[in-house]
């Protein structure tokens, strides 16, 4: 699951001491990269420099510097046959105690960084839609969960922000440039509007539609024949949502197949 600000001040408030374990530098093949961080304390530990031996020798280090009441230290460490990892790069990391203000700091930081994460609107609660839910509840995206009845809203149980709205479709305006948007909802003609909605804003970096190829078909003859718009939008929109590469219709399977094109979908163009 993605760390959030909450979460990283909830562990801080219950860790008398922290270790910031941060990656200095790494070259070569490495397990993340220069900058990538966690937080070791006496009996837990808050993120990750990539996990395996690497990790392992990390936290035993932060952990001796907090038995022995010490401050700073560093470690140098080849990713190599002599610690178990075949990686082949180099990595050197700082091993920071955390006072009062560098929590404070690191805190303001990941909030920073969590406002600043890609926009997801997801259209509709039923069972694709909590799944994707959850699935992107764990991603590096801001996810926000719209349904227009109650219940099903109130049965959803992913960490994101869920909202109850009349018209959904009102929403689309104010979400930020190159958000993604899903829609889910129970209602063929409620998700047209959406999606038309969606796609008329030209900068969404994602717009998909559960559905069949079908159901696409008669979007695209309504899109035009009957709201007026361009062809050449609907070719921006995904639908099936999923792709066709794995035909299994659980909605935990749709879930992950869908994440994972919202995912690159986000990515930054290189």
């Amino acid at each position: 699951m993605v760390a959030r600000a909450a979460q990283l001040s909830r562990f801080l408030g219950e860790s008398e001491t922290a270790i910031k374990v941060e990656v200095a530098k790494a070259r070569g093949s490495t397990p993340r990269e220069a900058g990538a961080w966690m937080l070791v304390s006496p009996d837990a530990i808050f993120g990750t420099i990539g996990g395996g031996r690497l990790e392992m020798m990390a936290i035993e280090e932060a952990r001796t510097l907090i038995a022995a009441n010490r401050g700073n230290g560093t470690m140098t460490v080849p990713l190599g046959p002599e610690i178990g990892q075949c990686c082949g790069g180099h990595v050197a990391l700082t091993l920071t105690r955390l006072d009062a203000a560098d929590a404070d700091a690191l805190v303001a930081e990941r909030r920073r960084q969590d406002t600043a994460l890609p926009q997801v609107y997801l259209f509709g609660a039923g069972h694709v839609g909590k799944a994707l839910a959850d699935a992107l509840s764990r991603l590096p995206v801001n996810t926000v969960l719209i349904e227009t009845r109650q219940a099903e809203l109130d049965a959803a149980t992913a960490d994101v922000d869920k909202r109850l709205v009349a018209m959904p479709e009102t929403l689309i305006e104010t979400a930020q440039p190159r958000a993604a948007f899903v829609v889910l909802t129970h209602d063929h003609a409620l998700d047209f509007l959406i999606v038309q909605t969606a796609l008329a804003r030209g900068d969404a970096a994602y717009v998909g539609m559960i559905g069949s190829k079908t159901k696409r078909a008669r979007y695209v003859s309504w899109h035009v024949n009957e709201a007026g718009g361009a062809r050449a939008d609907t070719d921006r929109l995904t639908c099936p949502i999923g792709g066709d590469a794995v035909r299994d219709k659980r909605p935990e399977v749709i879930a992950a197949l869908t994440a994972a094109e919202i995912v690159t979908a986000l990515a930054p163009s290189t």
